[in-house]
């Protein structure tokens, strides 16, 4: 790979860490229920997307066969992890859900022991009781001195759960899809959910303000596409050992601009435990990585 290319891939991988480190701010920005938010903002998204995805689609005869439910399933998994994560920002911090709901590799590696039978070494145990250790310090804490944080930290760790899902999809749908085709499918297969869920839940997905309908495009614009394109180009040039630790720092940006944007202000023992749950996380995500081809997804 050239100098060029590989400063640009990660310039990209950059932007879309700072892309998605954003999602939290725009979900109370919105002032509406966050699963209205969530739903706009891939709903959006799929026809934003449409230019880049109709001639994809056109060349690519796994859209017309059975394959493409598994970016569908990626989406509607992706649905349940927007819906409860925004959910969770109502009674937790946006730096706590961001973190807990990151600990999706934990629960990626968890599935491909119990189900695969895959063997990891030492050093993925280590990481995993430090990750583990670290999340249940905050929801302590939070539990301790705001009950409805303890909530509202338990629902980001479910999050994180849904997200683990989406990625063991996500898997199945790249060995046959490119990522704006993918991209594509999760976003209509997650608005469709959405849609249900909000009905389900008696959200209305009108009447909002003004401001509450450019925060429902900022979010499709820069969480969902420049976010997930940006992504999408790095793990195209950079191996993912790379990118996935790098991810990890997505929950520290948001920590940071949730200082000036939100004014919170993260406590002592949110800054122990999420430091041991990063810690944790970025070891998992190594010895995840080393266990794997350094071969750039296309």
């Amino acid at each position: 790979m050239s100098q060029n290319k590989s400063a640009l891939a990660y310039a990209a991988l950059g932007v879309g860490v700072l892309a998605l480190s954003f999602s939290g701010m725009f979900v109370r920005w919105a002032n509406a229920p966050g699963p209205v938010t969530a739903f706009y903002r891939l709903f959006f998204s799929i026809f934003l997307l449409l230019p880049l995805f109709l001639p994809r689609a056109r060349a690519n005869p796994s859209v017309r066969s059975r394959l493409i439910m598994f970016p569908l399933l990626a989406g509607i998994f992706t649905a349940f992890d927007l819906a409860l994560w925004t959910s969770s920002l109502s009674y937790t911090t946006v730096s706590n859900a961001t973190l807990l709901g990151n600990t999706a590799p934990l629960w990626v590696a968890l599935a491909r022991w119990l189900i695969y039978k895959k063997r990891f070494p030492g050093k993925f145990w280590l990481g995993l009781g430090l990750a583990m250790f670290g999340a249940a310090l905050i929801i302590s804490a939070d539990f301790i001195l705001h009950p409805r944080f303890g909530v509202g930290d338990v629902m980001a760790i479910f999050t994180g759960f849904f997200y683990g899902c989406y990625f063991l999809f996500t898997e199945k749908s790249r060995e046959t899809f490119d990522s704006f085709t993918h991209i594509w499918f999760v976003g209509a297969g997650a608005s469709l959910a959405l849609f249900v869920v909000n009905l389900a839940l008696g959200y209305s997905l009108t009447g909002y303000s003004a401001q509450s309908w450019l925060v429902f495009l900022a979010t499709a614009i820069v969480s969902q596409l420049i976010g997930y394109m940006s992504l999408a180009y790095a793990l195209g040039h950079l191996p993912a050992s790379i990118v996935a630790p790098t991810m990890i720092l997505q929950p520290v940006v948001t920590t940071l601009l949730a200082i000036p944007f939100l004014g919170e202000i993260p406590t002592i023992w949110q800054g122990l435990g999420g430091g041991l749950a990063l810690a944790g996380i970025y070891i998992v995500n190594r010895t995840r990585q080393t266990s794997q081809p350094e071969t750039p997804n296309a």
